[in-house]
Formats: structure tokens, C-alpha cells, sequence
């Protein structure tokens, strides 16, 4: 080829590769939007790398996940991402029924409290109506008793009312028995039991010392509780000597 020739082409030649040059600035300049300089994906057109921007604001990613998303492509985020979303949003359904199902057993609960109280209130008017008619029976049965001791006391000075002194009295006893009222009578010598014994004074006694002596007046009690101690004097053991 000879040097005009040389000249001739250089003219073509050099439109030809600023032509390619423009080519590939222009196909650079349509990948643009999908691609950034270091060939990474960047934001999509359905915003999958913002969400994932979004999250990582929110959470303070720790090494293994920021391993773990380095290692996957943004396909494969979003839908991990899409998946987390789905599971707190069951999650969430979950604690609500969960607080509804607390609150309605709150409400069952509160209404077998006012349920019970009632029932305690109930119990405890019944037992008081029981004590009431009790002691109305017993102050029936002992009017009886009055009756037969002003009987008594009604007749003249002359008459001899010890034998129905002791028939009321006997009549009495039996009306303290029927309620299981047991008469407290130590004997003399038996041992003092300061729950159930009173003691008045220590007096001189062949008895051994603290032991009964004599009784004064008898103590009663009823299911087990004392109403009423006996009073007795108590050996002082000078009788021994």
C-alpha cells in the first residue's frame, strides 16, 4: 500500500473507531442502571437492595450475617428478607390470639373470685344462722329450768323445796349434757393443770405438794375448750413433814 493510500484510510479508519468508542460508551451507559463501576447489582427497579438497606439501618447486623449476605446474591436476601417478614408477621397474629386468649381467662378468673366470695359470704350466714338457732334452742330448753326454780322459790317459807332445788338442778346438768358441757371436778391429791385449774391459794395438807387439796367450784368445758377453769386450793407439802 502505498503512503497515499496510508492517508486515504486513516481518515475512515479513525471514524470507525470513534464510532466503537461511542458503541461502548453506550451500551456502558444502558447497563448502568443494573450494574455500578465495581460490578456489583445495584437498586432494582422493585426497590429489593432499599429494603435490604432499610433493614440493615434498623438491626445491628453481627459478623455471621453480614457473611451471610455477602455470600448471596440480592434474589436470594429478598427472599430470606420476605420469608422473616412473613414469620414475625405469624408471630405477631400468634401474640395477639395468645393475649386474647390471657385476657378472656383474666375475666373467667375474676368472675370465679367474685363467684367464690359469694359463696363464703353465703357459707358464713348459713353457720351464723346455725349459732343463732343453737343457742335459741338452748335458751328455750333453759326456761324450763327457770320455771321450775321460781316454782320453787313460790312456796311458803315453811316448805321444804330442796327436793325440787335438786331436781332442777339435776334437770340443769342434763340440759348442760345434752350439750356436751363436761363438769371439770379434780379430785383431792390429783395433780393441778394450770388450763384447766385455778388456783386460790396453798394451804397446809397431808396431800403431796402441788397437788389439789379441795375444790372450790367446779370448771366446765365443752369440745375441748375450757369455758371455765375450777377453782381449788393447792398442797403446800408442809402436811409431809
Amino acid at each position: 500500500m502505498t503512503e497515499q493510500d496510508a492517508t486515504d484510510n486513516s481518515p475512515d479508519d479513525a471514524e470507525g473507531d470513534s464510532g466503537a468508542a461511542d458503541r461502548t460508551a453506550a451500551e456502558a451507559g444502558d447497563a448502568g442502571p443494573d450494574t455500578n463501576g465495581d460490578g456489583e447489582a445495584a437498586e432494582g427497579s422493585d426497590g429489593t437492595a432499599a429494603s435490604i438497606a432499610d433493614i440493615a439501618d434498623s438491626v445491628d447486623p453481627g459478623p455471621e450475617l453480614l457473611e451471610h449476605v455477602e455470600e448471596r446474591d440480592a434474589e436470594e436476601v429478598a427472599g430470606e428478607v420476605a420469608g422473616l417478614r412473613n414469620a414475625v408477621s405469624e408471630l405477631e397474629g400468634q401474640l395477639e390470639e395468645r393475649e386474647a386468649e390471657v385476657e378472656t381467662l383474666e375475666s373467667r378468673l375474676a368472675r370465679k373470685q367474685a363467684d367464690f366470695q359469694n359463696y363464703k359470704k353465703r357459707q358464713e350466714q348459713k353457720m351464723e344462722d346455725v349459732r343463732a338457732r343453737a343457742t335459741e334452742d338452748l335458751v328455750t330448753r333453759l326456761l324450763d329450768v327457770r320455771d321450775n326454780l321460781a316454782r320453787a322459790l313460790e312456796q311458803g317459807e315453811d316448805a321444804d323445796i330442796r327436793g325440787g332445788v335438786e331436781s332442777t338442778l339435776q334437770q340443769f346438768d342434763e340440759e348442760l349434757d345434752q350439750e356436751n358441757v363436761v363438769v371439770i371436778r379434780p379430785d383431792p391429791g390429783e395433780e393441778t393443770d394450770p388450763t384447766r385449774h385455778e388456783v386460790l391459794m396453798r394451804v397446809d395438807s397431808d396431800q403431796p405438794e402441788g397437788t389439789v387439796e379441795d375444790l372450790h367450784r367446779p370448771g366446765y368445758e365443752m369440745g375441748g375448750k375450757v369455758l371455765r377453769p375450777a377453782q381449788v386450793t393447792v398442797s403446800d407439802g408442809s402436811g409431809d413433814a
